[in-house]
C-alpha cells in the first residue's frame, strides 16, 4: 500500500476499526437474541479465526512468533477464556447501554490491583477521576428498566477477569519481551483448547441449540469471528501507527456510537437518569485519559531533557 498516502492508511486503519469494533457488538448481540447461538462456542469460534489470522499475517511476515513455554502463557490463556466470555455473557444478558458502561469499570478495578498487589501508587486527580466513572456506573445500573441480576452477575465478573487479565498481559509482554500479537499467537490456541474441553460440559454440541445444531450455524457467526479478528488487529496496527492521543478519543467516540446504535438498533429504553449516568462515566474517562495522557507526556519531556 506505498502507493496510499500516509493520511489515506490512517483513516482507512481508523475506519476499519470504528466499523470492526461497533459490528462485533451488535452482531454478537444479535446471535445470542435471534439467533440463540450459545456463547462458549461463539468465543471458541472468535479464537479460532483469531489464531489462524495471526497465523497468516506471521506467514506473511507481519510478525515473527518468538518462542514460548506453555506454563509461561497458560495463566493468561486462562483468564483470557475468562474475560471473554463472562464479556459475551453480560452483553447477551444486559442491555447494550449497561454492558458497554459496565467495562468502562475496568479502569478503576485496574487502578484498585495495581495499589493493593503491586504497590504502585496514583496521583490523587487520577483517583478522583474514578468517582464519576463508577457513580455513572451505578446511576445506569440502577435506573436500566431492563435490570437483570443475572446480567449483573456477569458484569461483574467480566470486569473482574478482564482487569487481571491486562494487568497480568502488562508484565508478562515485559517479563517476555513480546508484543501483543506474539503473546496472542499462543494464547488463541490455547484458548480454544480449554473451550473444545469445556463447552460440552455446558452447551450441547449437537442437536437444538448446539453449534452444530439444525439452523444454528449460520454464515453471521463466521463473519462475528473474522470481525472480531480485525478488531484486534485494527487495534494493534493503530497503537503502532498513531498517538496515545489519537486512540483514547478514537476510543471515546466508538463508545458514544455504540450506545447510541443500542437505543436505535435493539431498542433499549433509556430513562434520564441513566442518560445522566452515561454522561457522568463519559466525563470521568475523558478526565482520566487527559491525566494520564499529560503525565507520558511529562516523562517524555523529562528524559529529553536529561544531559
Amino acid at each position: 500500500m506505498g502507493w496510499v498516502p500516509a493520511q489515506g492508511r490512517l483513516a482507512a486503519g481508523l475506519l476499519v476499526n470504528l466499523a470492526a469494533s461497533i459490528c462485533i457488538v451488535f452482531l454478537n448481540k444479535w446471535l445470542y437474541v435471534r439467533l440463540g447461538f450459545p456463547n462458549l462456542s461463539l468465543t471458541l469460534v472468535h479464537f479460532a479465526i483469531t489464531w489462524l489470522g495471526l497465523y497468516l499475517c506471521q506467514a506473511l511476515g507481519a510478525f515473527a512468533p518468538k518462542s514460548l513455554r506453555a506454563a509461561q502463557v497458560l495463566p493468561l490463556a486462562l483468564s483470557f477464556c475468562g474475560f471473554v466470555v463472562f464479556t459475551n455473557l453480560s452483553l447477551q444478558s444486559n442491555t447494550i447501554g449497561t454492558y458497554q458502561l459496565a467495562k468502562a469499570m475496568t479502569t478503576p478495578v485496574i487502578v484498585l490491583i495495581q495499589s493493593l498487589a503491586y504497590g504502585k501508587s496514583f496521583p490523587l486527580r487520577i483517583k478522583l477521576t474514578l468517582v464519576p466513572i463508577t457513580l455513572g456506573v451505578f446511576l445506569n445500573s440502577y435506573y436500566d428498566v431492563k435490570f437483570s441480576a443475572l446480567g449483573t452477575v456477569f458484569a461483574t465478573l467480566g470486569v473482574l477477569v478482564t482487569s487481571l487479565y491486562q494487568v497480568w498481559v502488562g508484565a508478562k509482554q515485559h517479563e517476555l519481551q513480546v508484543n501483543s500479537m506474539q503473546l496472542l499467537y499462543y494464547q488463541a490456541p490455547m484458548s480454544s483448547a480449554m473451550l473444545l474441553f469445556i463447552i460440552p460440559f455446558f452447551e450441547p454440541v449437537f442437536g437444538e441449540g448446539g453449534i452444530f445444531g439444525n439452523g444454528t450455524w449460520n454464515i453471521m457467526v463466521l463473519l462475528s469471528g473474522v470481525i472480531a479478528f480485525m478488531v484486534n488487529l485494527s487495534i494493534y496496527w493503530i497503537i503502532g501507527n498513531t498517538s496515545p492521543v489519537t486512540y483514547n478519543m478514537f476510543g471515546h467516540f466508538k463508545f458514544c456510537i455504540t450506545l447510541l446504535g443500542g437505543c436505535l438498533l435493539f431498542k433499549d429504553p433509556l430513562s434520564v437518569n441513566q442518560g445522566l449516568g452515561i454522561l457522568c462515566t463519559l466525563f470521568g474517562i475523558l478526565a482520566y485519559t487527559h491525566f494520564k495522557l499529560s503525565e507520558q507526556e511529562n516523562s517524555k519531556s523529562k528524559l529529553v531533557q536529561r544531559p
